[in-house]
């Protein structure tokens, strides 16, 4: 028999086999969307059936990108901005994230009137309540924005230009998504103000719960792995850097309900830097103005006003090969 001929008949024998093999591993998924099937209906674990449609990550960050846009004029729009097209772009810009954001507030609002029964509250209609009194802060957003950007220019030897901190800096990205966030959290919108945090937190390593209320003039240097609780409250012209935990104090399990809705992350006062790695936490404790918080400490109690607070230098110890092979010591 011709080779070829032999090679057809061993790839059909191949093709049925692989074609049996699929068919037995396929009768497998009828059982497995049965279990996953009733796992939906216990009510001990987590699904979102017969409720209303939640709000997408996508969406929300279409919101921020639009936001972004107003906030920014003209560096993030892909296109030159010149004074024939402003205020073109800036109404079409406006009435798209009213559109959007609208929506996605009702769609907030109408979850959580569904989920736990709650009296109709009129969801599209405070969606586009809510929608337009965010709109009418942004003016004030962008004149707080322009000190946080200038603090991080201010603050930062290495920074060239304005414009290379709004466009790349990722302490001024997390903070501008945390003012939008807030504001939303001010105007007790459900849901949308978190996934805009996480979704902060996902692209810079920053974690900012939208609840912090954060003064003009903030700088957050390097950022990745900061930590800012719901319940902090930050003066204005504070710099922190990479690391800093702004946190509460590790509760028993029983005091967590009692305390959810109280002060649990400290407060900072106007004027203060904290270095890389400090973890401050406890609502009760409150850093003085002025004062300078090193890189490494841990702070459970207040510090009055300008006041420093550094780690003993550690005792370091500098081997060579030379030293190591003659068997000498530290020097």
């Amino acid at each position: 028999m011709a080779p070829h001929k032999q090679m057809e008949k061993k790839d059909e024998r191949v093709c049925i086999e692989e074609v049996d093999t699929a068919a037995r591993l396929r009768s497998h998924l009828p059982g497995i969307i049965r279990d996953l099937v009733e796992s939906s209906r216990d009510p001990a674990l987590f699904a979102h059936v017969d409720a209303e449609r939640i709000p997408r990550i996508e969406r929300a960050i279409e919101v921020i990108e639009r936001a972004r846009r107003l906030l920014y004029p003209g560096y993030f729009d892909g296109a030159v901005l010149d004074e024939e097209l402003v205020n073109h772009v800036i109404g079409t810009e406006t009435t798209r994230l009213y559109e959007t954001l609208s929506e996605e507030i009702a769609l907030s609002i109408r979850h959580d009137c569904q989920r736990y029964n709650l009296v109709c509250t009129k969801c599209r209609e405070q969606g586009q309540e809510q929608a337009v009194v965010f709109l009418r802060v942004l003016p004030e957003m962008r004149k707080v924005l322009a000190t946080d950007v200038q603090a991080a220019y201010d603050g930062d030897p290495a920074a060239k230009t304005l414009d290379e901190i709004v466009i790349s800096y990722p302490g001024v990205l997390a903070v501008t998504i945390h003012r939008i966030a807030h504001q939303l959290w001010r105007q007790e919108v459900p849901l949308l103000p978190r996934m805009m945090s996480e979704y902060a937190h996902s692209i810079t390593g920053i974690d900012t719960h939208p609840g912090a209320e954060i003064g003009p003039s903030f700088f957050i240097d390097h950022g990745t792995g900061v930590v800012i609780g719901e319940t902090t409250e930050i003066g204005t012209r504070v710099r922190i850097y990479q690391g800093v935990t702004l946190g509460a104090l590790s509760l028993p399990k029983e005091e967590v309900e009692r305390l959810r809705y109280a002060k649990r992350h400290p407060t900072i006062e106007d004027d203060v830097t904290i270095y890389a790695g400090a973890t401050i936490l406890g609502g009760e404790t409150v850093i003085g103005r002025g004062s300078v918080i090193g890189g490494n400490v841990w702070i459970t109690r207040s510090i009055p006003p300008g006041t420093k607070v550094f780690l003993a230098p550690p005792k370091l110890i500098y081997k060579n090969a030379q030293t190591e092979n003659e068997g000498g010591g530290s020097r």
